[in-house]
Parts: structure tokens; sequence; C-alpha cells
């Protein structure tokens, strides 16, 4: 991102990637921050992931639970979870509708082909 400030309008994302259960969009990637959001179908889990950095996830739609290292997180529309994203983690759908939830990381690290 070359700008100071950039709108994304609905649509505009950068990348997105289409799997069974799974929907992510990344809205922003600079050198330092990534915005993605992402959807889960009901009873859906991603993948384990780990890697440098940090995290913060935001729910905006349904019940999910997130999983960070040992412990495990029920988060519901409008909870926040933030973690060091050095520890193993994924996210699952616990609930009847879709979840929907933005992921803010820090550095870029989330990779499209990989998930």
């Amino acid at each position: 991102m070359k700008d100071d400030a950039r709108l994304i309008k609905k649509g505009d994302q950068i990348k997105e990637t289409m799997l069974p259960g799974k929907y992510y969009r990344l809205m922003v990637k600079s050198t330092n921050m990534e915005s993605i959001i992402a959807e889960l179908v009901p009873h859906t889990e991603s993948k384990w992931f780990k890697h440098s950095g940090e995290e913060m996830h935001l729910v905006l739609q349904g019940a999910m639970e997130y999983t960070v290292g040992d412990h495990t997180y029920n988060l519901s529309e409008g909870d926040v979870l933030w973690h060091k994203s050095t520890l193993k983690h994924r996210a699952k759908n616990i609930g009847d509708i879709t979840v929907v939830y933005i992921t803010v990381g820090t550095p870029p690290t989330f990779m499209f082909d990989q998930v």
C-alpha cells in the first residue's frame, strides 16, 4: 500500500480464497499489517496456524471457538480476542449460522495458498 490512506469498498478485496466451508478476503496489506475478513460455515474449522507476530479477531456475526495454545475461548458477535501468533491457533464455528470475523495481523504473514 503506497498511499497514506486507502478506502476499500465492499467487493474490492485484494485477494480472496474459497475452500469448502471457508471464505477468506484479504482487505488490506501493508508492510506492517494485514486485515482479513473470514467466514466459516457452521461446524467448520480453520487449519492450525503458527507464525511470527500478533493478531486481533473481531466477531461480526455468529459464534466461534478460538483456540490459542492450550486455551480455548468462546466468542460471539462483538467480542474481540488478541493473541501472540507464535502460539498455535485456529478458529472453529460452533454455531448454526455462518460466522464472520475480521482478523488484523502484524506483521503480514497470511498465505492464501496455505489455508
